[in-house]
């Protein structure tokens, strides 16, 4: 499976990877990240390593076989399936990170409460993998038959047919205006409700196309298909976790790489960066998003809406 690594030459100008470092990619998806990041400290000739991190276990799968292939890089990859807000956890498995002991008399203190982090950066590509959009079984197509399922770890939890066909009409509405931004989402909702059960994704997408007329090339189901992936994952509780943890995983001067592409999740990321640096947390290392050239934006079309943002903890 062809994998193209979103913003590659600036993810590691940013990260700033020093040879004896240690990094985590903490979505590792196809492996494409990682693989630069350990080839770049291998030629660095240190003791550097990645740590490649997934929420999504068959990801984490493909990624430990792609890399497997990667010749002389087995003892710089370490692999853990995670959350984001079990990142402390994680690390700790991996002897990266003791947490801070409790001191009331800093409670009121702006500066971060420290454990013992030993991470020197971090990376977090928020796009959904190449290998979930193409394989139908996940149900996150919109051309693809599959089943309405959106679970980025599969086994758990409720599926996005859990949410469209037993969720009000007003929380529907709102789960897609809230978290889609789509405009449409009242008269899409009310749709929903008159054609339930709806159980597989062409079905919900031929159904919102036959409500919502198509403006430009985007299908008029995207958004709603992409606020139900970010409410059946948690995304923003997941993002806000993560953000709340990166002064106290990483270790001071070590660097956090964010790329995003969704205008919402850019906005929460930026917000919370310049809240962190006015609280004198971290320093933002790039104040102008960073944005795909014309060259990667030809050769691989999803990159088009990706900002890298970037930030060095203090």
């Amino acid at each position: 499976m062809e994998h193209y690594p979103v913003l590659l030459r600036e993810s590691l100008e940013y990260l700033n990877l020093q040879k004896d470092g240690v990094y985590a990619d903490l979505t590792a998806g196809l492996g494409g990240h990682t693989r630069a990041i350990a080839l770049r400290l291998r030629e660095m000739g240190g003791t550097g390593w990645v740590l490649a991190c997934d929420r999504d276990a068959e990801s984490l799968a493909l990624a430990r076989e792609n890399l497997a292939l990667a010749e002389g890089l087995s003892s710089r990859i370490r692999f853990r399936q995670a959350l984001f807000s079990q990142m402390e956890e994680a690390l700790a498995a991996e002897g990266l990170f003791v947490k801070p002991a409790h001191n009331p008399q800093r409670a009121n203190s702006l500066a971060p409460v420290r454990g013992g982090s030993q991470l020197d950066g971090l990376l977090a590509d928020l796009g959904v993998s190449r290998y979930q959009l193409t394989t139908g079984e996940r149900g996150f197509s919109l051309q693809a038959a599959g089943p309405l399922d959106m679970r980025m770890s599969r086994g758990a939890g409720q599926t996005a047919a859990d949410l469209v066909n037993y969720e009000s009409e007003g929380n529907l509405a709102d789960l897609f205006y809230k978290l889609g931004e789509e405009r449409r989402s009242r008269q899409i909702a009310r749709a929903i409700l008159r054609a339930r059960p709806i159980t597989t994704t062409v079905q919900l997408a031929k159904l919102i196309e036959g409500v919502a007329s198509r403006t430009g090339k985007i299908h008029p189901a995207s958004q709603v298909f992409m606020a139900l992936r970010r409410a059946v994952n948690r995304e923003p509780e997941e993002l806000d976790a993560l953000l709340e943890l990166i002064p106290r995983i990483v270790k001071r001067g070590g660097r956090a790489v964010i790329i995003t592409f969704m205008s919402l999740e850019d906005r929460t990321v930026k917000q919370r960066f310049r809240d962190m640096a006015q609280a004198g947390k971290i320093r933002l290392i790039n104040r102008h998003v960073v944005t795909p050239g014309e060259r990667e934006v030809r050769e691989n079309p999803p990159s088009r809406s990706a900002k890298l943002r970037a930030v060095e903890v203090l």
